[in-house]
């Protein structure tokens, strides 16, 4: 698989300077985890769950989530259960099945060693299971449960901890609960692919919910447990992880409260029409904001809960050819000593040693998502995807 794959080989090759690579789900796990994306949700008791599976994964989704959670009622979990293996297992019988990255969310420990034993040989299409309301005391028990599977099934299975928990919330046990699932996923850390920040359940524990013109960055009390979480375990010294950003709730609205971004944006009018009225109609300018803070708040990737939010989290993902200069210009051999350049777009101050972490984040990121073209923008991009 690759990202922007679903995209014809001529597009691509106007689109980018240098292509997104291609990986498997054998990948290395730093690879993957800068890969997944938009993690698409899709609650496992649909009943064309196969079909859909594969629809997304031509459509350009390259991690999904079949959840067994909060997507669906308490009394569907067992119905659940039993529609996921016998999808997943309709699936193993399709080989030549081109397939995203799959992970099962699950409720309690028990059910991975369960659902991995009840897949049998359909196991091999799993990535791995997504941990709710992870903390060190609920979060070893399903890590645990999750290295006996592995071991049993004989297949790499990883983990996504999800980081939703109230007292992750709560200013006074904040800083003990953090050092706690650092400590947890520390001692797996082989098996964490990624963490995962359930803002929705952040927000229900006081009654909020953020608007379609209002990012995760505007409720400050959610802006400030991410800080936390990106200060302790998005580290780039060697003991952090891969932090995706947090789900984008609205796919529709009606009226909007503040001026678009994209209709301040400099694209092409030939392209503004088309773009303007998809964008409009799923609701898109708040998320395209969200997107850009993920990033610059150290976030990569992005739960979703719609497919036309994929595309965007994609797009905006690709390292624009400035940025490819700026990195590699910054980790040039005979840069090692340090020192201050000018960027060769001369428009910005590279220092070598306070911007090195940076550079090698982005050409990690350039290639997973790949490298546009100079004269290629956002815009261009999600024009090319949406077209195909």
């Amino acid at each position: 698989m690759r990202h922007f794959g679903h995209v014809a080989p001529e597009v691509r090759k106007r689109l980018f300077h240098r292509e997104p690579c291609t990986f498997t789900a054998d990948s290395p796990a730093r690879l993957l985890s800068a890969a997944l994306g938009a993690t698409l949700y899709s609650p496992a008791t649909r009943t064309r769950l196969a079909d859909d599976i594969l629809k997304q994964a031509g459509r350009g989704v390259v991690s999904m989530v079949l959840c067994l959670e909060d997507s669906i009622d308490d009394a569907e979990v067992g119905p659940g259960e039993e529609n996921l293996v016998r999808q997943l297992t309709a699936l193993a019988d399709r080989p030549d099945a081109d397939l995203p990255l799959l992970f099962i969310r699950v409720r309690v420990p028990e059910q991975i060693p369960d659902l991995v034993r009840r897949l049998g040989p359909a196991v091999r299409l799993l990535s791995g299971f997504v941990l709710p309301k992870f903390t060190e005391e609920r979060g070893i028990p399903f890590l645990e449960a999750l290295a006996t599977a592995e071991a049993d099934g004989g297949q790499r299975l990883f983990a996504m901890p999800v980081l939703e928990s109230p007292e992750l919330l709560y200013r006074e046990s904040r800083v003990a609960t953090l050092e706690g699932i650092s400590r947890a996923v520390d001692k797996y850390r082989d098996r964490v692919l990624a963490l995962r920040l359930g803002v929705t359940d952040f927000c229900s524990s006081y009654g909020l919910r953020r608007g379609p013109d209002m990012t995760a960055y505007d409720v400050q009390i959610v802006a400030s447990v991410i800080a936390d979480v990106v200060n302790m375990l998005g580290r780039v010294d060697g003991t952090g992880f891969t932090v995706t950003g947090p789900v984008w709730e609205y796919f529709r609205v009606q009226e909007r409260m503040f001026k678009p971004q994209l209709r301040q944006s400099p694209f092409l009018e030939v392209q503004a029409a088309e773009l303007r009225e998809k964008l409009i109609e799923h609701a898109m300018d708040g998320l395209l904001r969200e997107i850009s803070l993920d990033h610059a708040n150290g976030l990569l990737g992005k739960t979703c809960i719609h497919p036309s939010h994929v595309l965007p989290v994609h797009a905006l993902s690709v390292v624009s050819h400035e940025e490819f200069s700026d990195a590699q210009d910054i980790l040039r051999p005979e840069r090692g000593g340090g020192g201050v350049l000018r960027s060769a777009y001369t428009n910005k101050m590279n220092e070598v040693k306070p911007h090195r972490a940076w550079a090698e984040r982005t050409l990690l990121r350039a290639e997973v998502f790949g490298v546009a073209n100079e004269d290629i923008g956002f815009v261009e991009l999600l024009a090319a995807g949406l077209r195909d």
